[in-house]
């Protein structure tokens, strides 16, 4: 049996979350550009969330805006699909099945461009939700005519000037327009790409100025983990227990984001899908939680891949299985980032019950997430991510930051590189790891002399935009832990760093 409207009474209640008949005649309110699992399992999940406690109602009119495959896999299951939420949170595995059922149409920008157009029309619709990828939001050439315009600024351009003509340019015919594409301040490029494209096509002053004034054009910040598709045996597994057959079935970790930067009463007003779950944020500023993300997430993958890697991890949750590990990191947040990401505008508890979430989403054992995967571009992200931390950490407690130490001393060790051919690979625990970073070449150079690698790697401003052998004692931690990695190995350095912490 495959999911679809007419089966939703043959599914039982029992194990999976259905939408209400009511739910499945909502007036269509957002447009949504693209049909990825990121979309699906945040955005459209909390407005089909939002639909259920009866507080936005309504659904979202899904433009595919890529040539590959079709919509029919959509339209056999009459747009319906299956969230598994899988993972920990609050320390407690959690597993739930929902049918969302917030998408009303899917329709391909290809092959039915005029139909999009005339989603412009409906007075209902207020919302302009996006994920093109990194790409989508790029100068182009567009012409507001093509049919559809190849950019999605075009696309979007193309949208709102259809809107404009349609309701004569009232300002009550603005969209909200909340792009969630992973870029600094997406939506500001967006609109200045947007802005320029109505001068191109000499659309007037008049809309200009509707563009400028009548819609709000929403800086955003989403996170969560969405794999997509599960795994063939698990899928099969679900099947079974629900009952039924979904090829739009995917899975996404219990953690969910989503922070929109506006002081707009109308914005609130409009999306108040925000009030339907404790994930989604409308405030004046998102920064706060850009730098939660930056610091405590991405940062604390960073400084521990390699020594995760070193000491003999494949995934994150392998390593996080391990007590002494897990607490490690665990200790690393508390101690030396918490503290230091504390600010005028995040508080203590805001970092650390953040923290907390990050070894809740590190320790999932649904995801299969490789620390090899996190040393792409290494040494930038240990520059972005981490060396900051270390000048505020000095300034708040001017002593050398232990823990972090470990993982730069842990970063120099992993890129004791070799060559091959005219690549550089990473030789740890006898098995050997691609080197994908810009400086790997510049370790090899400094690795050729050993008794120097620390002094030579610490003091390069090339690797960090500093030179970290002025910060008081830094420089010996590292090299004391350079040694004990290489002769004791990560393991027992770890050990013995923290029982002498203890003691």
């Amino acid at each position: 049996m495959i999911l679809n409207k007419e089966n939703l009474k043959n599914i039982s209640g029992d194990k999976v979350l259905k939408p209400t008949a009511e739910m499945l005649e909502l007036p269509e309110k957002v447009i949504q550009f693209g049909t990825g699992v990121l979309l699906r399992g945040l955005p459209d999940y909390f407005i089909d969330k939002a639909n259920h406690q009866g507080i936005f109602n309504g659904r979202i009119v899904v433009v595919k805006t890529t040539s590959k495959a079709g919509v029919d896999d959509f339209a056999d299951q009459d747009n319906l699909y299956t969230l598994c939420v899988k993972g920990i949170e609050d320390g407690i595995e959690v597993e739930e099945n929902l049918i969302n059922s917030s998408i009303s149409r899917v329709l391909s920008a290809t092959s039915e461009w005029a139909e999009i157009l005339k989603t412009a029309h409906q007075p209902e619709m207020k919302v302009v939700i996006s994920n093109t990828t990194e790409v989508g939001i790029v100068k182009s050439e567009d012409k507001v005519t093509d049919s559809p315009p190849q950019s999605y600024p075009g696309k979007l351009l193309a949208f709102l000037y259809e809107r404009y003509q349609a309701f004569g340019g009232s300002d009550d015919s603005g969209m909200v327009i909340v792009p969630t594409e992973l870029i600094s301040d997406n939506a500001d490029k967006l609109k200045e790409i947007v802005l320029d494209l109505a001068i191109q096509n000499k659309l007037g002053w008049d809309f200009e100025n509707w563009l400028r004034t009548a819609n709000h054009f929403c800086k955003t910040l989403v996170d969560r983990i969405v794999p997509g598709r599960l795994p063939t045996a698990a899928q099969q597994a679900i099947e079974t227990e629900l009952g039924y057959s979904d090829g739009l079935m995917i899975m996404a970790e219990p953690f969910r984001l989503w922070a929109i930067e506006s002081a707009s009463e109308k914005v609130k007003e409009v999306l108040s899908f925000v009030n339907a779950d404790k994930g989604v944020f409308i405030v004046p500023s998102i920064d706060k939680f850009k730098e939660l993300k930056l610091r405590l997430l991405n940062g604390t993958h960073t400084i521990n891949c390699g020594l995760a890697i070193l000491a003999g991890f494949h995934t994150v949750k392998e390593a996080m299985a391990d007590q002494e590990f897990s607490n490690h990191v665990l200790k690393l947040m508390q101690e030396e980032i918490a503290p230091v990401v504390e600010n005028e505008d995040i508080t203590k508890e805001e970092a650390i019950t953040f923290a907390k979430s990050v070894i809740d989403r590190f320790s999932n054992p649904f995801l299969e997430h490789q620390w090899h995967a996190i040393t792409l571009n290494y040494t930038q992200k240990l520059q972005m991510r981490n060396m900051p931390l270390i000048r505020k950490y000095y300034a708040l407690k001017n002593e050398v930051p232990q823990l972090t130490a470990l993982g730069v001393a842990a970063y120099i060790v992993f890129m004791n590189v070799t060559k091959d051919g005219e690549n550089y690979v990473s030789t740890v625990n006898g098995k050997t790891f691609p080197a994908q970073d810009e400086f790997a070449e510049v370790l090899y150079q400094y690795w050729q002399t050993p008794e120097t690698v620390v002094d030579s790697t610490l003091g390069d401003r090339r690797l960090w935009d500093k030179n970290l052998n002025n910060y008081p004692g830094f420089n010996a931690a590292v090299k004391g832990y350079v040694e004990q990695l290489q002769s004791k190995g990560a393991k027992e350095t770890l050990s013995n760093l923290h029982s002498e912490r203890t003691i």
